[in-house]
């Protein structure tokens, strides 16, 4: 009999946990900027990387959700020109597609491919460049060490440890990787 009332305390103390979190959550909603319902989209039409709840003195934080193949695609700003990019801790620079390149305005002669780099197409030649600056939410790092690859090297551009290094730090957990500032 003196088990009932310990079990019914317990029982309270969930449901009251549980309604305050409940509640919480739609309070968060309803004080929120956005309509509800709306969800974040990119420039391209798929899903964006959302921002994690502010820290007052913390640095920036970004949350990426991995896609359908479990890859992280995010869409940084360089030198304030949108790029897609895939995030390759596996990659020792950022890598740049030739027409995104070009379409950052940099044009390496081929003499400037130099770079020998091991890829998963086998060994290709890059040129090497810096990125004054590399913006991906509220993250901001400032010159990034980079290689343009032939067009035929790579199907899309990588984010990688050149990047990557530059942060406070990253990780992935259960499906989405947290980036910080």
């Amino acid at each position: 009999m003196s088990q009932r009332p310990i079990i019914w305390a317990l029982g309270i103390a969930f449901a009251v946990g549980f309604g305050g979190l409940h509640y919480g959550t739609r309070l968060a909603g309803l004080t929120s900027d956005e309509p509800p319902g709306v969800a974040m989209v990119t420039a391209a039409g798929g899903p964006a990387a959302t921002a994690a709840a502010p820290q007052p003195a913390g640095p920036p934080t970004l949350t990426v959700a991995a896609d359908s193949r479990g890859h992280y695609i995010v869409h940084p700003s360089i030198d304030n020109f949108r790029v897609r990019m895939l995030v390759d801790s596996g990659a020792s620079f950022v890598a740049l597609t030739e027409r995104d390149a070009i379409s950052l305005g940099i044009r390496p002669a081929r003499s400037d491919y130099k770079v020998m780099l091991k890829t998963a197409n086998g060994i290709v030649r890059g040129a090497r460049v810096n990125l004054r600056e590399v913006r991906l939410g509220a993250i901001l790092v400032r010159n990034v060490e980079a290689v343009v690859l032939p067009d035929r090297a790579l199907s899309m551009s990588l984010l990688g440890t050149s990047f990557l290094a530059k942060l406070r730090g990253y990780e992935v957990q259960t499906g989405r990787m947290i980036l910080r500032g």
